[in-house]
Formats: C-alpha cells, sequence, structure tokens
C-alpha cells in the first residue's frame, strides 16, 4: 500500500502508517499531524468513494458589510493599507464606525446617515491632512538637512579621492572611477 500512489488505494493516513512501518520513513520525520490523526481518528474514514454531504453553505454577513460594500461600490479608496500597521484604522473602518455612531442616534434615514457619515469621513480626512502636513518652521529643517547631506557628501568624494590612488593596472587611456563612500557617515544626525 506504501508503494502505491494512487489515491484510491487507502487514505494518506494509511500510507504514511505503511512508509512508518516499512522504514521508507524515519520516526523523526514522520508528519506533524501524524500523531493527532492516531489520538483522534474522525468518525467516518476520509476515502475519495464517500459522497460530499449535502450540507448547504451558509452566508455569513455582518451588518456593517452592507455599508461597506456601498462604500467601495460609490467610492474609489484613496489609500494605502499596510497589514503590519495596526495602530492606524482604515478609511473603510472610520467610515463603518460613523455610519454606526449616526445609526445608533436614530435621527436620519439611511440614505441621509450614509451621505452625512460620507461628510463626516471627509472632514477626519480633511483634518488629518492639516494635522499631517509640517509648520512653518519644517521647510527651514528640510533645507537645512538637505544642504547638511550635501556638505556631507562633497567631502566624503573629496576625502576618497585624496587617499586614495589610481591603481597601477590602469590603462592610460582609460580613467576609473573608484570613489567609495561611506554612506553611514551621511546619514548622520
Amino acid at each position: 500500500m506504501a508503494q502505491s500512489r494512487l489515491e484510491k488505494i487507502g487514505t494518506i493516513f494509511t500510507r504514511v502508517q505503511g512508509l512508518l512501518r516499512g522504514g521508507a520513513i524515519k520516526t523523526e520525520d514522520k508528519p506533524i499531524w501524524y500523531d493527532v490523526y492516531a489520538a483522534f481518528p474522525p468518525k467516518l474514514e476520509p476515502r475519495f468513494d464517500r459522497p460530499a454531504p449535502e450540507i448547504p453553505v451558509r452566508k455569513i454577513f455582518y451588518a456593517e458589510d452592507v455599508v461597506r460594500a456601498k462604500l467601495h461600490k460609490e467610492n474609489r479608496p484613496q489609500e494605502t493599507i499596510s497589514l503590519f500597521d495596526h495602530k492606524r484604522s482604515t478609511q473603510s473602518q472610520q467610515f463603518v464606525q460613523i455610519y454606526q455612531d449616526l445609526k445608533a442616534q436614530g435621527a436620519l434615514d439611511e440614505q441621509r446617515i450614509y451621505e452625512t457619515a460620507l461628510d463626516l469621513l471627509a472632514e477626519q480626512r480633511q483634518q488629518a491632512r492639516l494635522e499631517a502636513t509640517p509648520e512653518e518652521s519644517l521647510p527651514e529643517q528640510d533645507a537645512e538637512s538637505k544642504s547638511q547631506l550635501l556638505s556631507d557628501f562633497k567631502e566624503a568624494v573629496v576625502g576618497q579621492q585624496t587617499t586614495s590612488s589610481p591603481p597601477p593596472s590602469t590603462p592610460k587611456g582609460k580613467k576609473e572611477a573608484n570613489v567609495g563612500i561611506n554612506i553611514d557617515s551621511l546619514f548622520k544626525d
């Protein structure tokens, strides 16, 4: 049974069991699931010829899924999402939160709640942009850092040119650019 690759002969468990008995697989190389399957075998053996149960798949919808679908259908997302950033909520999460808050107040109908939530989201995004824009002193600092970076770069190039001499094997007609710059020194604060 272990030599057969045909899925109709035995199950994956019986094939691995045969490989272990025959010595084709070492005990330390057996699959992780093997011990769990041996300890808790299924009620019905998973075979290819067993008919699949006719259980209908339930559709799972949350209350906010309809609103989120409408938002994404009518408004294209204007943000990039980093899956590593757990601190910031996405635009659709912010919209759903605003929508649920307005709906909890119960003063408006569904369409008016949707439109109001869109307006409030736009206001929040605009306010976040204003808070994120640099103040008047920031361009000065940016220009200073650029000039400092440029001067560091020039100093590094001049220092490399004065300390390095051309290799003796360089042909007379060709010039070799042998400039090495320590990048770490350029980006020190």
